[in-house]
């Protein structure tokens, strides 16, 4: 039997209740199964974390089983990352990633628990295409940038992208107008299979599909996002110089697209 495909989905009035229901309840109930296949690093993830300074501490929004905790892997205690997750679930497999106890927060991606500037750096890597609308997707990024150092502060986003790769096992319908053009990406559903073999919370085997929301997002959508964000908080977009009539600002340290995601990394600065 073909597994269940990726179809269109419309976001409803309430952008809080329908991510309730069709991404937070539905993380709390596949965790473990979830967990299971999340292990491997991606290559650009791991490359961002090697190359922070010594003693820098910062922040995974969104950070899933934390399996980003643990690194950099050549030198795992040089930096030290807290991961913030909504699901329960998720955080107490979390707290011992790499089998070490690790500082966790359950919050919201778009809660603001701790004072301003108060990281070095921090990630959201497959987080913000779970938020319903422009606008929550746009206030999570500027709480990254507001949580993270104005003067050295760095960031690495990632959201997965229309634009799949030939390994995907995700095909993204075409949908029409009122889901997706070529600037504002697609809304869709993810299906997840939980397969007879695995468990849900009381122990009883099953078989379910669990269609998890999706922003997926268009070419040059993340960088327009990430841009509107910065200057919406009065920060300028672009290197550092005697002309530009602003004190804080961030580049763009790398812009790119890594099997079927597109990331962003930002560089923060100030005079």
């Amino acid at each position: 039997m073909a597994p269940p495909s990726v179809t269109s989905a419309t976001v409803s009035a309430n952008p809080l209740t329908y991510e309730d229901k069709h991404v937070h309840a539905i993380y709390e109930q596949i965790a473990p199964h979830f967990s299971s296949t999340r292990y491997k690093p991606w290559p650009v993830i791991a490359a961002f974390l090697s190359s922070l300074p010594t003693g820098w501490v910062g922040l995974d929004s969104g950070t899933g089983n934390g399996k980003y905790l643990p690194l950099p892997a050549e030198n795992p205690s040089r930096v030290w990352t807290i991961g913030l997750d909504r699901s329960l679930n998720l955080l107490n497999i979390a707290r011992n990633a790499g089998g070490v106890y690790r500082e966790v927060v359950r919050a919201d991606a778009l809660d603001y628990p701790w004072r301003g500037g108060s990281f070095d750096y921090a990630m959201s890597i497959a987080t913000i295409h779970h938020l319903a609308t422009h606008e929550r997707r746009k206030q999570a990024i500027q709480r990254l940038l507001q949580a993270v150092s104005p003067s050295h502060g760095r960031i690495l986003i990632y959201v997965w992208a229309v634009e799949q790769d030939n390994l995907s096992k995700r095909q993204i319908p075409n949908g029409d107008d009122r889901h997706a053009d070529e600037q504002s990406g697609k809304d869709v559903f993810v299906p997840w299979v939980l397969s007879s073999t695995s468990t849900v919370n009381d122990d009883r085997t099953a078989e379910r599909v669990f269609n998890r929301y999706y922003h997926m997002f268009a070419k040059g959508e993340l960088t327009r996002l990430v841009s509107d964000a910065a200057e919406e908080m009065g920060l300028h977009v672009g290197t550092k110089t005697e002309n530009t009539g602003t004190r804080r600002g961030i580049i763009f340290k790398q812009d790119g697209w890594e099997r079927s995601n597109y990331y962003v990394e930002l560089h923060c600065w100030a005079s």
